[in-house]
């Protein structure tokens, strides 16, 4: 049966996950910990609001330098390997051949399987990258639609917590704010397992118990400042 499989090369689909799992812990956090202050809402919403604009863009950039730093490294590593094709061809076959005869063919076999793929460069270089590299040459990464992809993952994971503040405030409207989280963590764990094929108690518990963990940190210390404060 012939099946597809996602790219967990590029970084866009890691990017959305991380990112809309920071924007839901990070914001809430703030949000929390602002609240627990004794501050007016209207402070919790212009620090959610913050936090929201100040991670996304911070999530988006670095992942915009860490996608396209990984993307230029595996560009000079195809480089060397399609230098050292074209001057070293032999050589480049026996190294080739070397590594099926690792993985059990016979070495008779493995020099005409390594001979037929130099018959092509362009082959060559990409059976190279994947047995030596361990990528697809034709997949180095897209480090812009990785960087948009975390900003408005990130964007939405903040969003979810500082909605229940643009409608209300006070202890009621503090509780739903971490429960709205809460749950919106526990839908990235289930999304999470489906992806990864883990354990769906284990991934969502996992979530739940980082996000439950933030917001209790930054509750006590918020409330810490606030009465230090007053």
């Amino acid at each position: 049966m012939v099946h597809n499989h996602r790219d967990v090369q590029g970084g866009t689909a890691r990017a959305a996950v991380f990112g809309i799992s920071d924007g839901l812990v990070s914001n809430v956090a703030l949000i929390i910990g602002v609240a627990a202050a004794d501050t007016g809402s209207s402070t919790v919403v212009v620090a959610g609001v913050a936090g929201l604009l100040a991670g996304a863009a911070s999530m988006a950039a670095g992942e915009y330098v860490s996608v396209k730093a990984q993307s230029e490294l595996i560009e000079y590593e195809l480089d060397r390997e399609r230098i050292s094709i074209a001057e070293k061809p032999q050589l480049e076959t026996r190294e080739l051949a070397a590594i099926y005869t690792k993985r059990g063919i016979h070495h008779d076999q493995a020099m005409q399987m390594a001979e037929a793929v130099h018959a092509d460069p362009e082959i060559a270089l990409e059976v190279h990258a994947r047995e030596e590299l361990g990528v697809d040459p034709s997949e180095t990464g897209q480090p812009i639609a990785a960087a948009a992809s975390s900003f408005v993952a990130f964007s939405i994971g903040a969003l979810i917590p500082l909605l229940p503040w643009l409608f209300g405030d006070g202890t009621t409207t503090l509780i739903v704010s971490v429960l709205l989280a809460l749950a919106a963590a526990a839908g990235v764990g289930l999304a999470l397992a489906f992806f990864t094929g883990k354990s769906k108690i284990r991934t969502v518990a996992r979530q739940v118990l980082l996000g439950s963990g933030a917001c209790l940190l930054t509750w006590l210390i918020g409330s810490l400042l606030g009465a230090s404060v007053s």
